[in-house]
């Protein structure tokens, strides 16, 4: 079998980069070692923990919010296992979705783990051992990541956990430990605390988020505390040990001083993710790697020519959306077209309740790199459609160049963050400044205006402040 293109994994990164060679005009086949495309993101992460997310914040509302808009209702009570079943479902219509667009663009898939014996050659291996090889003009890697496991603590999947058990737990647990405040572990424990589960977040950093702007985390992290989740920062975890009560949890702080004991009844892991390159054969071929990722230059090819790599394996952010960017680029390039792609403008948000969005730098980037810069701010508190929705909480923080007010950065903490900071990524992609963001009319009554009055602000002009 040969190919113009073999994609080893079908996540967002590899299927996007098939479908957009294929619509291209080459042959194209892909080789996923899941009996479902899509990848984590769609089997077990980002579809899944958006539909508990979004199910768990039903619950919330109906708990704890719909009163105050008049609407009353009975005794509440939880069908979790129904509510697994709204999360299954989806899981299911992503991936099968992804299966027909790949047949509609006639492209060949191969189930089983890819080997890449050479440059040129790609060996699929099958569950039951038996082999097949393809020839291919050019290969791209696409495997993705896999969770950072905590160094002596196994993960059963049942008391000890990592994203995945954590999004088919049983039976909501009277208390959950998070070892990590990232974006899964305070999206995860979010879900559950919602549900009712007593959640402690153990975090080696002092503050949650990392990475995120520093005035938008801290906020954050008084947000989660009224609804319930306490935070040990600057703590790690030393021990953590199942008995007949559940796990306890040995935890002492970074800088020194005694350990304590925590009960939990599920521990979930959440630190990290490292690139999956397992079995992929790149030792073996010289494939040069960059502290555990592949190494690639500006087209995404390694060095080993015909041989890419995109997303999770590669420098940059784990992020679902910048490795379609990726693929779509790279299959652009083998097209002989201009395949690009601009960090600068990939957001990143945490579907929490609420939201937080950002694009582009924080103001902590921006002082260390001595960059002059002005700050326009302003809260969902005075928006009008946000005291409709009782969904006040949070700001828009835009920041731009001090000379040439291009915006460098945009930073949203509130409801529909996710959605609101798709006009920054736009602007940003543009070199827009905060000018023009503040003489574009937004639709009245929307949240949307909190991002235009941030930009009026960045002048000093914001009208409802």
């Amino acid at each position: 079998m040969a190919y113009d293109l073999v994609v080893i994994g079908t996540g967002p990164g590899g299927y996007v980069c098939a479908i957009r060679a294929a619509q291209l005009g080459l042959s194209v086949a892909v080789v996923e070692k899941r009996k479902t495309h899509g990848g984590t993101c769609l089997n077990v992460g980002c579809i899944p923990s958006k539909a508990l997310l979004q199910a768990s914040e039903k619950f919330a509302e109906a708990e704890h919010a719909l009163g105050g808009f008049g609407v009353v209702v009975g005794k509440l009570g939880l069908d979790l296992k129904a509510m697994m079943k709204h999360k299954d479902d989806t899981v299911a219509s992503n991936v099968n979705g992804v299966g027909f667009l790949l047949k509609k663009h006639k492209i060949d898939a191969f189930v089983g783990t890819g080997t890449i014996k050479k440059a040129g050659e790609v060996e699929v291996t099958a569950a039951d051992g038996g082999k097949q090889a393809l020839a291919a003009k050019n290969i791209v890697i696409a495997t993705g990541s896999d969770v950072v496991p905590l160094p002596g603590v196994e993960i059963d999947e049942k008391q000890i956990v990592s994203s995945t058990g954590a999004l088919s737990l049983p039976k909501v647990p009277g208390k959950l430990l998070v070892v990590g405040a990232g974006i899964v572990g305070l999206e995860l424990g979010s879900v559950w605390s919602r549900l009712g589960a007593q959640v402690t977040v153990v975090e080696f950093l002092d503050h949650i988020l990392t990475g995120m702007d520093g005035e938008v985390s801290g906020a954050f992290q008084r947000i989660l505390e009224k609804q319930g989740v306490a935070f040990l920062l600057g703590h790690k975890v030393t021990k953590v040990e199942k008995d007949a009560k559940g796990v306890t949890v040995s935890i002492a702080p970074t800088q020194g001083g005694p350990e304590i004991a925590r009960q939990a009844d599920v521990v979930l892991v959440a630190i990290g993710r490292r690139p999956y390159t397992e079995g992929l054969g790149l030792e073996a071929l010289g494939v040069a790697m960059e502290r555990g990722r592949v190494g690639i230059d500006a087209n995404f090819q390694t060095n080993v020519p015909g041989i890419y790599a995109i997303g999770d394996v590669v420098r940059g952010p784990m992020l679902a959306h910048k490795a379609e960017d990726e693929g779509i680029a790279v299959a652009e390039i083998l097209a002989v077209q201009h395949g690009h792609v601009n960090y600068e403008a990939i957001a990143s948000v945490v579907y929490t309740a609420p939201e937080i969005a950002a694009v582009g730098a924080t103001e902590e980037e921006l002082k260390a790199s001595g960059i002059g810069y002005k700050i326009g701010k302003f809260p969902f508190s005075a928006n009008g459609r946000a005291r409709a929705m009782r969904a006040t909480e949070g700001f828009v923080k835009i920041l731009a160049d001090a000379e040439t007010d291009r915006v460098l950065g945009v930073h949203i903490l509130g409801a529909g963050a996710g959605e609101l900071i798709a006009e920054a990524c736009v602007l940003i992609e543009f070199g827009g400044s905060s000018e023009d963001l503040a003489r574009t009319c937004h639709a009245h009554p929307t949240l949307s205006e909190a991002v235009r009055e941030a930009a009026l602000a960045a002048e000093k002009r914001a009208i409802h402040i």
